[in-house]
């Protein structure tokens, strides 16, 4: 399937951001039902039969927390309860088990130290009741949670985050894999990522084609560091620092053609999102520019996923949704966002 084609633009001047607080916010295409306590953090899993009946998992943050499953009206189709406090949720298509190409959900539950994995779309658990994080640490509550895919060998890995934690070490990556007895197993690959210690580390993201993790230390910006451990644990840049009104949050990535697109990035508490190119700037594939600001009506959003593929009549150039602290998730058409950063 084609990908919408972004034009080449130039970074943002003082002008541009004092101009977007007169943006109108987009207005959102579907607004889901609500969860229960605490909308979080959603994921996109893309129907591979038919792309039309993909469907949207979400968290609900609460000691009696749930994932929500969503079909593309925002309807409730299925609920997952008994989780205690599930922060994130990521998706990873087609992971071995059973000898069948499986895709999963795999969500933190913060309360337990641990996280929990299920099929799709059915959500059954394939986890064996929960697999420990952070053993042997004192600070252990997982939070944020990002699934990488290598193209080289299709292995799977979640890259896991918490609460709080030392200035160094602050990730753990966990390669995931059938345990012989159709469950998934993870196995610690390698402990990376640097923490400023201001706030808290939560969103993770991962580029899979790129090989790249992103992830917002809250007041500090956004890290960046290779997806496979193989390639080691330098830090390879810190970006968007002074660009936020205070915690830089939520991270997604639109791709526009091979190696090309935006790194979008909630600014919570400004009630919009950052854009960045994926890219890089020409010769310099770690510099990330602020493109532009796109104010939504999500409210104080920090969490969002986007795809690029076409997703029914109404998501013809893909779909972008967003947390709400209403309970809410909201659907966005990419051609609003589009429109938006075209401007520019």
């Amino acid at each position: 399937m084609t990908a919408c084609q972004g034009a080449q633009q130039e970074p943002v001047t003082e002008k541009d951001i004092k101009d977007t607080a007169t943006v109108k916010p987009l207005k959102p295409v579907v607004v889901t039902e609500p969860v229960q306590y605490d909308s979080d953090d959603p994921a996109i899993w893309i129907n591979p039969a038919d792309t039309a009946h993909s469907l949207i998992v979400g968290t609900d943050k609460n000691t009696d927390g749930a994932l929500y499953v969503f079909d593309l009206d925002g309807k409730i189709v299925k609920k997952v309860g008994g989780l205690k406090r599930p922060n994130n949720v990521d998706i990873a298509y087609g992971l071995s088990l059973n000898g069948q190409p499986t895709d999963i959900a795999v969500t933190t539950e913060r309360e337990n130290n641990r996280i929990r994995i299920f099929r799709l779309p059915d959500m059954q658990p394939v986890d064996g009741g929960g697999i420990p994080v952070f053993d042997g640490e004192q600070e252990r509550a997982p939070m944020g949670i990002s699934l990488y895919t290598r193209p080289s060998d299709k292995a799977i890995f979640a890259i896991v985050g918490r609460k709080t934690g030392p200035d160094s070490s602050y990730l753990w990556q966990y390669r995931l894999q059938d345990n012989g007895k159709g469950e998934i197993a993870a196995t610690v690959v390698r402990k990376f990522g640097r923490y400023s210690g201001i706030k808290e580390i939560e969103s993770i993201a991962v580029d899979n084609e790129l090989g790249y993790i992103y992830y917002s230390d809250e007041q500090a910006g956004i890290r960046k560091y290779y997806a496979d451990p193989e390639k080691g644990n330098a830090e390879l840049a810190i970006f968007g620092k002074g660009e936020f009104k205070a915690d830089n949050e939520g991270i997604s990535i639109y791709k526009t053609g091979p190696g090309a697109g935006y790194v979008l990035v909630s600014d919570q508490d400004a009630n919009s999102f950052n854009v960045y190119r994926r890219e890089g700037a020409a010769n310099a594939p770690q510099q990330h520019t602020l493109l532009q600001r796109i104010p939504v009506s999500a409210i104080n959003s920090d969490g969002s996923d986007v795809t690029n593929l076409p997703i029914g009549s109404r998501f013809p150039k893909g779909l972008f949704v967003v947390m709400s602290t209403d309970h809410t998730f909201h659907y966005y058409d990419w051609r609003q966002l589009e429109a938006q950063i075209s401007n520019k």
